[in-house]
């Protein structure tokens, strides 16, 4: 799914009313439409409801669900702020003039100046409709007040398109505290760049897309940067395999991995990558782990590094496919050694996590020789570890997409709506995944993952992205087997061939 920017959302806006024959009313009608049917869906009439509805469309939209709510059987108290008398859009006033004159009773507040507004309560349903995605400078006054009002007094809270107060896109211009906190947002047609950066979590709660009909044509044509990656997506790079195909059609994959105390992570990766798909898998670690190796994934040969504790030298022995390197590797002096000759000689994509990260940010220079096209997977401190601590997730990002394009790497941000960041700025939001995650090993599971794909052939954006995402719908997998308390990385790992065939059609 695309994520367009408020701008091009306006532009698609536009062109449905102008090109298709669409009314403005029509589309305001459609958005009450949906609003009005989730909110009745999921509450009782008798539940107290304040409206707060701004004089622009987004204060159209909330006029007519109002009407909407009115007709349902709810009793809500409308307040439409329309200073000096004069300040309603045309489509705010047509929405007024159409509730007052439906024959139905209304509670309505038209404040022109300054009034005292009802005291909101925790039993309140409070629907924001103040000032949508049409606002262009933070809140003050009034306004900025009554936002932390709503917020502050425990009444459960809806907002029409994006939280009042909240802008679309960037949001380095805001204070938290001065946006109206939502529990559910409703966004007309599109999920907003906004919501997928934790930054803006307790602003925008739960969201969920009104389906307008904005015009195809134009959403089709309209280019973007951002994307949020569904299952369509994925089922459309993943190939189906021919009967006559053998392992070595699906690559070679080294993993260098573990050391003294943390072969686990070795083993977590490995099965991650055999789950994946890769048709042959040689970890490389220190000797202390061919048992654990051997013993516990069978299918995986073993590489013994030359020291019995840690891992030393990974000059590749062989050709191999794709390379993944770090779970659990350590960071000492040998293995810091180590990886920047590996780094240094290698001019094919790898994938660097966990201890290579870390490596790279005591050793900065090294980031400079990284082969392009090569995928780092670092969680938000590892991130900032090796480019800078960064104030916010959107300050982060915007980071990412910057060194993404300055090193031609590709840089997986985990998190929530993991961020993959190509370095032609397309940045892909994963809609898989759920807290029973986070847990130890579930990065190195990824890691795995990743490289397999890598391996068999995937050219790295896609097995970036499509790692992420098989990794995440395993993980909720996982997590309807386990539960969120109980799921670990191993149970990732085990559905990751589960979750393939899902996205599949299996």
């Amino acid at each position: 799914m695309k994520i367009f920017t408020t701008d091009n959302i306006r532009a698609i806006d536009r062109y449905t009313i102008e090109q298709e024959g669409v009314s403005s009313m029509e589309l305001i009608h459609r958005v009450a439409e949906g609003v009005a049917g989730e909110i009745v869906s999921r509450f009782n009439p008798s539940k107290p409801t304040l409206i707060f509805a701004g004089s622009g469309n987004n204060g159209a939209d909330a006029l007519i669900v109002a009407k909407l709510l009115i007709e349902a059987g709810f009793r809500p108290h409308i307040i439409l702020f329309n200073f000096k008398g004069c300040s309603l859009s045309r489509d705010c006033q047509a929405a007024k003039n159409e509730l007052l004159s439906s024959g139905l009773k209304v509670d309505m507040l038209e404040v022109f100046d300054s009034a005292e507004l009802p005291y909101i309560m925790p039993q309140h349903l409070v629907i924001d409709g103040m000032f949508g995605s049409g606002l262009r400078d933070p809140l003050t006054g009034g306004f900025m007040s009554l936002a932390r009002n709503i917020s502050e007094n425990g009444a459960t809270v809806i907002s029409i398109d994006v939280p009042s107060g909240l802008f679309g896109d960037w949001n380095s211009r805001i204070l938290a505290r001065n946006v109206v906190h939502a529990h559910l947002t409703l966004c007309v047609q599109f999920p907003r760049l906004a919501f997928f950066l934790s930054d803006n979590a307790d602003l925008v709660g739960t969201w969920k897309c009104i389906d307008i009909g904005l015009s195809k044509k134009a959403i089709a044509e309209t280019p973007t940067k951002f994307y949020y990656v569904e299952r369509s997506d994925v089922a459309d790079v993943l190939r189906v395999r021919p009967a006559f195909s053998s392992k070595a059609d699906y690559g070679h994959a080294l993993l260098i991995a573990g050391c003294y105390g943390m072969m686990g992570a070795a083993l977590m990766a490995a099965r991650g990558a055999l789950r994946a798909g890769v048709g042959k898998l040689t970890v490389h670690s220190a000797r202390c782990g061919f048992n654990v190796i051997q013993g516990q994934v069978p299918e995986a040969m073993f590489s013994p590094d030359p020291s019995e504790i840690l891992i030393s030298d990974m000059t590749p022995r062989l050709t191999y496919s794709a390379i993944g390197v770090g779970p659990g590797i350590g960071v000492n002096d040998a293995t810091q050694g180590a990886l920047e000759t590996l780094i240094k000689s290698q001019k094919r994509p790898m994938v660097l996590d966990a201890d290579a990260l870390n490596i790279l940010a005591r050793v900065p220079r090294l980031t400079d020789h990284i082969p392009p096209g090569s995928i780092l997977t670092p969680h938000a401190a590892e991130f900032d570890r090796i480019f800078g601590v960064q104030p916010s997730a959107e300050a982060r990002l915007l980071k990412a997409i910057e060194m993404s394009h300055k090193y031609r790497i590709i840089i997986v941000l985990k998190g929530h709506y993991t961020a993959t960041v190509r370095p032609d700025g397309i940045v892909s939001f994963n809609s898989t995944g759920n807290p029973a995650m986070a847990t130890a090993g579930a990065g190195d599971v990824l890691t795995g993952v990743i490289t397999a794909l890598l391996a068999q052939g995937y050219n790295p954006e896609a097995a970036a992205v499509a790692g992420v995402y098989i990794h995440g719908l395993a993980g909720d997998l996982a997590a309807q087997a386990e539960g969120s308390y109980g799921t670990t990385a191993l149970d990732i790992a085990a559905h990751i061939g589960r979750a393939i065939r899902t996205i599949m059609g299996g």
